[in-house]
């Protein structure tokens, strides 16, 4: 992920709130650690290492992930994929690969298996993230990502949510956020290094995107993906997920799908977006 983390907490003393912090920071830690390609002991390092007919049994959160990652392969029609990158570097066909349930594994079917979980990693980090304030009794929170990625749970105390803007604290475009995360994907910063797994080609459609879901997992493969599918394709997508929302950036130019265009709409479980600051 190789990312830097923010936690906000609201409703709790002081002293608590920062125990709390430390504790979901230690979380974001423990993940970069196994799933962080650039790190020869962590288990996306050993997965690449295997050989087809070779698996792997894996932790709890590393094989949570990657069944999220295959679910949204499946949703983006194959424009969201782990092996994108490395499909590029063969130039070949992607690496085939499949998940064991019942033992907990992976299995190298085909290729070697080199997973690039950027796309995917810092929102399901945020998640799990979610997960152990939960287990602190701190549902009022916004977790941060590198910028690009924000998970909100219960507003602070006599707020509609959470004042985020998309990209830069400045943004024009802000939105109280509450139950939902926010990811952003973009050619700005890196370039065009984002890729259609579809092509091996850099997805050069838009400038940016900006994508909305339950889950921060969801809303960073999403965001990634819609940075690649065609704009029928995003409509299809959107359409099948009444609480995913996707809004677009070519030069300028915005377009937004799903969630009432990413106005206010309530009782989804995704909870409740607020524009129009």
């Amino acid at each position: 992920m190789a990312t830097h983390f923010q936690v906000r907490i609201a409703g709790q003393e002081g002293a608590y709130a920062v125990q709390a912090a430390r504790a979901v920071l230690d979380v974001a830690d423990g993940l970069e650690t196994a799933l962080s390609r650039f790190r020869e002991e962590s288990e996306v390092s050993q997965i690449a290492r295997l050989r087809p007919g070779e698996r792997l049994r894996l932790s709890e959160p590393v094989f949570a992930c990657l069944e999220i990652a295959r679910a949204m392969e499946a949703a983006t029609w194959g424009a969201f994929s782990a092996t994108a990158a490395a499909a590029r570097r063969t130039q070949g066909a992607p690496p085939r690969w499949s998940l064991d349930s019942a033992c907990r594994a992976i299995v190298c079917e085909e290729g070697l298996v080199e997973l690039d979980l950027g796309a995917i990693g810092k929102g399901f980090a945020l998640d799990c993230m979610a997960e152990e304030l939960a287990e602190w009794d701190c549902p009022a929170y916004l977790l941060i990502a590198g910028g690009s990625s924000i998970l909100a749970g219960d507003p602070p105390p006599g707020l509609p949510g959470w004042n985020s803007g998309l990209g830069n604290d400045d943004s024009a475009r802000r939105y109280w956020l509450a139950h939902a995360s926010l990811s952003g994907s973009g050619i700005a910063v890196k370039g065009a290094h984002i890729l259609d797994p579809r092509t091996g080609e850099p997805a050069t459609r838009r400038t940016r995107t900006w994508a909305i879901a339950p889950t921060a997992a969801v809303s960073d493969a999403l965001s990634t993906a819609c940075m690649v599918l065609s704009e029928p394709e995003i409509a299809e997508v959107i359409a099948a997920h009444l609480d995913w929302g996707a809004l677009l950036d070519d030069n300028g130019q915005w377009r937004a799908y799903g969630i009432e265009s990413f106005g206010k709409r309530e009782g989804l479980a995704s909870g409740a977006i607020f524009s129009g600051m």
